[in-house]
Formats: structure tokens, sequence, C-alpha cells
């Protein structure tokens, strides 16, 4: 029974969850910092008002509280898109092609491969 729960706990997906986790947790604040001390101050000056709090209100009924929360919504998912998913995809795809060009270099003539497994076999002789 314990080392089935120490295989499950060493298994390589619970910790990369574990580390995904925690550096998710811990990038929140960056996020939050970019979209609270730089994103909305922004919109402020253009509207006037750094939340929609206020506008749309029906009585009980709060449109502006939902449409604020929409907008930070945005404007974190343009931040982490923006900020980071597109930088890494640029990254990610130099690493390929880099990758495929070197693949393409160590590729050699078929002809010269058969070439030298008949001098390697007539060597050996």
């Amino acid at each position: 029974m314990l080392s089935g729960f120490k295989d499950f706990i060493t298994r390589g997906n619970v910790i990369d969850l574990a580390v995904g986790l925690i550096i998710g947790t811990a990038f929140t604040a960056v996020v939050s910092a970019l979209v609270d001390s730089i994103l909305m101050p922004a919109i402020s000056m253009l509207v006037g008002s750094p939340s929609f709090d206020d506008f749309f209100v029906f009585g009980q009924i709060k449109v502006g509280v939902f449409l604020t929360a929409v907008v930070n919504f945005l404007l974190v998912a343009a931040a982490l898109y923006f900020c980071i998913v597109m930088p890494i995809n640029k990254l990610n795809e130099r690493r390929a092609a880099k990758l495929a060009l070197e693949d393409e270099v160590e590729e050699e003539d078929p002809q010269v491969a058969l070439l030298k497994e008949i001098r390697d076999a007539l060597t050996v002789k």
C-alpha cells in the first residue's frame, strides 16, 4: 500500500503538476500587478473610471460589476497571451527550425552512405 503511494507521488506527472501550480500561483501576482497598476489605470484615463461598477445599475441589478469582471478577465488573458504565450511560441518555433536545420545537415546522401558501407566491408576482409 505504501509502495503504491510512493510510486504515485514520485511519478513525474505529479511533480510537474505541483511545480506548475506553484509557479502559476506566484505568477498570478505578476499578472495582477500588470493589470491593476498599468492596464486598468490606462483604461481609467480613457474612460474616466477604473471600474464599471457604477455603470448600468438597475435597482439591485448591477450589470457594471459583471462588466468590470469581464474586462479584468480579458485584460489578464491578453497580458498572458502577449507577454508569455506568444514569446514562448516564437521561441519554440525558432528551436524547432534550428533542430530541423541540424537534422538536414546531418543527413547524408544515400549513395555516399552506400559507398561508405562498401568501403568498410572491403577494408574488413
